[in-house]
């Protein structure tokens, strides 16, 4: 440690976000970043712990001690390299992941002031980045072909492995671009999309090719390559095709939906819908007046509390909506950093405030959705009912029970953010291996990352007999 005494002596500090009255104008990154010096004290925080929790927390066992240390030396580029040795997209994760690693911090315990892992691991990226620290590496390649369906954060990990362990190595993409929800579910305000167009092109320089406008589906032992831009589609045997293996990481494509009366409203809408287009038109495309989904001068209702519904309050804001309400069935989590029910060091499930609910936002809990309301097939209020959830005597579910009278709240678009449902997969060949969101559920980033390298040492293990 480079001062075994500055977590005594130097408290959190966070780069917080940009004022309100500015960043709800544009699409910009909300977050700011400390100078140089202010970065390293905050790495000098870190106790370099003789059981560092942090590794255990981190689905990708990042070595936060060792680069936190390396930083506060001044070592950045010792700091990349062992960044870098766990987790492939450090620019990702430093600035969308919710540090699991933070919350199971020694200090976080102590005095609830955790090291600042995630801002310190963005701030070694992009300063390797700047300081050409990072340079493509073209492995020697064995000869065997791998292809990857999908290219979200699973996909683009396990691709990424592949790739370093000499696979030849074919990312399909059903979208225009790469990154999955990276690019099309997250606001560009908590990621820029120039951010993952580097690394792509990083990962292009590697030898990754990267087909797009082609989904692929896999039935009965047949392997199917859908073309937007072709009529017919190209079919092949997985045994005759011509990758040694197969992965898919598709993540989960189905949302959750609401089906109430009242749901084929014009302005009744699933969140990705709204969260896809804008992050679309913010790229350059056009979409009709018919097509375009916008917030402006209208109420917004979101119904789901998690962070895709915050994702869509901050847009909505940027969009100039009249006013966000949030709802949400489930009670409200507890507040203040310590949750009684789930102890340190593993995640505490208390209130969460982002910057999107900070940008302004009605939010409510205990709100079951009971009926869309429209005129002249337009959505003008949704009727909600306020319950309570009593113990089950069997066990189980908790039982939902009416509490006071039905309301309507007012809304001409209603968000429907309810999280996306575990995709069913059959039996496949043995030379095809799932990961991410499409073998676990919807979950966070960093856990598809982690899955998705964990798969890559599945397939060579594979091809390695």
């Amino acid at each position: 440690m480079g001062n075994p005494k500055a977590f005594l002596e130097i408290h959190r500090q966070e780069a917080g976000y940009r004022p309100i009255h500015d960043r709800i104008h544009d699409f910009g990154e909300v977050e700011q970043t400390l100078n140089t010096r202010q970065r390293l004290e905050q790495a000098s925080r870190c106790m370099d712990c003789g059981v560092p929790f942090c590794h255990w927390a981190c689905p990708l066992g990042n070595k936060a001690p060792e680069w936190n240390d390396a930083l506060c030396k001044g070592d950045w580029e010792l700091a990349y390299r062992l960044l870098t040795s766990t987790n492939p997209f450090p620019e990702f994760t430093g600035r969308i992941c919710p540090a699991l690693c933070e919350k199971a911090c020694v200090l976080n315990l102590f005095n609830h002031e955790p090291t600042t892992n995630r801002e310190d691991e963005a701030a070694i990226i992009e300063t390797a980045f700047r300081e050409c620290y990072v340079q493509p590496r073209i492995p020697v390649r064995n000869g065997k072909k791998v292809a990857v369906i999908g290219a979200g954060p699973a996909g683009l990990a396990c691709a990424d492995a592949l790739n370093q362990m000499g696979y030849t190595v074919t990312v399909f993409e059903k979208n225009e671009a790469a990154g999955g929800l990276l690019r099309y579910g997250i606001p560009n305000f908590k990621l820029n999309k120039a951010i993952i167009d580097r690394r792509i092109c990083l990962m292009e320089e590697e030898g990754i090719e990267f087909k797009y406008g082609e989904a692929v589906t896999i039935d009965n032992g047949k392997l199917t390559i859908e073309n937007g831009s072709a009529p017919d589609n190209s079919q092949l045997s997985i045994l005759n095709s011509p990758f040694d293996a197969i992965v898919i990481a598709s993540g989960t494509p189905t949302a959750r939906d609401l089906k109430v009366p009242g749901r084929e409203l014009k302005g009744v809408h699933l969140a990705l819908e709204l969260l896809s287009q804008q992050n679309r038109v913010l790229a350059g495309m056009e979409f009709s007046k018919e097509e375009r989904i916008t917030a402006k001068g209208k109420d917004v209702l979101v119904i789901g509390g998690g962070d895709t519904g915050s994702d869509c309050i901050g847009t909505a804001h940027r969009q100039g909506c009249k006013s966000v309400t949030q709802i949400e069935i489930m009670p409200k989590p507890v507040e203040g950093p310590v949750d009684p029910q789930n102890p340190w060091p593993n995640w505490p499930r208390t209130l969460k405030t982002t910057s999107s609910h900070e940008e302004g936002c009605i939010r409510r809990w205990n709100i079951n959705t009971l009926e869309f309301l429209g005129k002249d097939g337009k959505l003008t209020g949704v009727r909600v009912q306020e319950i309570d959830w009593q113990p089950n005597p069997e066990g189980g579910r908790p039982i939902m029970v009416e509490k006071g009278k039905p309301e309507i709240i007012k809304a001409e678009l209603c968000l429907l953010a309810m999280g996306f449902l575990k995709p069913e997969h059959p039996e496949y060949p043995e030379n095809v291996f799932v990961c991410g969101d499409a073998a676990n559920g919807a979950s966070l980033v960093v856990r598809a990352m982690a899955s998705g390298r964990e798969t890559a040492k599945k397939v060579n293990a594979y091809l390695s007999k």
